[in-house]
């Protein structure tokens, strides 16, 4: 009975077990939903899968179903996060404990039985259930907005290599407390027209209204709504990345500035998409670039960190160019982590960048299917992007090493690079493939896709075993780090 008591303690009170808990039932859900389309769902899989369920899959009802699956899955990964923030930005231990467990028990109410819902028949109790996970998320939310308040005095910092005001406010702090009330905004952004469910509104799926000219505000307020949390969810990411690499320096006072502002007009713009369409974008992109370049400070800064560490490490006083290049692919983790968010660029920024730019010359030329696609294809390769950066901080974070460590990190890397390019590739496959010529082409950036994205996931299952069979030891590395 002790023992159990100690796994539990580990699982549920202790940064690193709930943050595996999390990533366990994240990776269940898509592995197992995963199935229920793609060339999965062509070559028969998905007809297996419902079978063997159980499920309940009425054609009439996919967007609802839709909807559900991703909102399930984002409060488990919000969850992790909030797991990060807690466990690096100095708050109270009482603090801490409340906004862990209001957390916890706020995702696993969401994803348990918004998916039960969902996908096993609408028990309506279920999904007030559902709601009340929500709920408990938004007050765990309020909860860490009121902790990382950055105006106390104990939280205030003389190190001259931080960010910081004249009378010592800790910036770094100030864009975490931000970006927490940003996202609260932006839920509450998103919930109103939910509100209106059975009232005259229906459930939708943004992709589907593109060539809609007349959006009513809470189609419009949906559609923000899943923008902002994605940015703001990857902006959480780059500031823990940012504690995590001890960024500091020159590099750390540019961006922090940077982030804070940037933060702050995304969301407004966001938020004026509903009264002021014709130029909330405008605000969108101004804000788009502060936080941008925010990225690229710390990027800058990590590299170079990356080389300084290792080379220091070597015992080498004057390294060449050669020994610098390497040193910096040394650690695929810490590397990883970086360059993801440069990579992001080129899958992601510069592509919604074109889109914009070319919207009426050759997005709108082009069959609606096929500027749905890269619009689709644009925020999935984003959120599966953050979510490799939150894995590389937590396998680093449980102390992996050796061989263990690098297969895994050059395994995420190679392969989530490889779906995302030849993803990216098949979303605008029109700027250099015939409509008549386009199969062979489709066959192999799908056949890559499912390549590279199936490395990923088998990375993560050996992982995950690993760690499961660790908690079966005595004294495997989970007593370790309940200690």
């Amino acid at each position: 009975m002790q023992s159990l008591s100690k796994r539990f303690q580990y699982l549920f009170r202790s940064t690193k077990g709930l943050t595996l808990v999390a990533i366990a039932v994240v990776s269940l859900a898509v592995a197992i939903w995963g199935m229920l389309s793609g060339p999965l769902a062509e070559w028969g899989v998905r007809d297996v899968v419902v079978r063997a369920l159980n499920m309940d899959l009425v054609e009439a009802e996919r967007e609802g179903r839709i909807v559900m699956l991703y909102h399930s899955i984002a409060m488990a990964v919000v969850a992790i996060e909030v797991y990060f923030i807690t466990g690096i930005v100095q708050m109270k231990k009482s603090q801490r404990s409340y906004i862990n467990a209001t957390v916890t028990a706020g995702y696993l109410c969401a994803i348990t039985f918004g998916l039960l819902f969902g996908y096993f028949g609408h028990n309506w109790i279920f999904h007030g259930i559902f709601l009340f996970g929500q709920s408990l998320m938004f007050f765990g939310g309020l909860q860490l907005a009121v902790a990382l308040w950055p105006w106390k005095k104990e939280y205030l910092i003389q190190d001259p290599d931080r960010a910081r005001t004249k009378k010592g406010v800790d910036l770094e702090r100030v864009a975490f407390f931000f970006m927490a009330v940003a996202t609260l905004g932006s839920v509450l952004f998103g919930a109103i027209p939910g509100s209106f469910f059975g009232n005259g509104f229906e459930t939708f799926l943004a992709e589907n209204t593109l060539r809609e000219p007349n959006k009513s505000p809470l189609d419009l307020a949906v559609i923000g709504h899943l923008h902002i949390m994605l940015t703001l969810v990857g902006v959480a990411m780059a500031l823990v990345v940012g504690r995590w690499l001890d960024f500091k320096g020159t590099w750390h006072k540019l961006a922090m500035p940077s982030m804070i502002v940037g933060t702050i007009i995304i969301t407004l713009g966001v938020w004026a998409v509903v009264p002021f369409e014709a130029i909330a974008h405008l605000i969108i992109y101004v804000g788009s670039v502060f936080v941008l370049l925010g990225g690229l400070f710390l990027v800058i800064y990590a590299w170079g960190k990356i080389i300084r560490d290792r080379i220091a490490e070597q015992g080498i006083e004057k390294p060449s160019f050669g020994q610098k290049f390497k040193a910096l692919f040394h650690d695929p983790l810490k590397f990883g982590a970086a360059w993801q968010m440069v990579f992001m660029n080129f899958v992601v920024t510069f592509i919604g960048l074109f889109m914009a730019a070319k919207l009426d010359e050759i997005m709108r030329v082009w069959p609606a299917r096929e500027e749905r696609i890269t619009l689709t294809g644009h925020w999935h390769t984003l959120s599966t992007i953050i979510a490799t950066i939150m894995f590389f901080y937590f396998a680093d974070m449980v102390g992996l090493k050796g061989r263990a460590r690098k297969w895994l990190g050059w395994t995420m890397i190679v392969g989530s690079n490889i779906a995302f390019a030849a993803n990216t590739a098949f979303s605008i496959k029109r700027l250099f493939v015939s409509e008549a010529a386009q199969q062979p082409f489709v066959n192999v950036t799908s056949l890559l896709t499912e390549i590279g994205l199936g490395s990923v996931l088998i990375a993560l299952a050996v992982f995950l075993i690993w760690r499961l069979i660790d908690l079966f030891k005595r004294k495997g590395l989970w007593s370790k780090e309940l200690a």
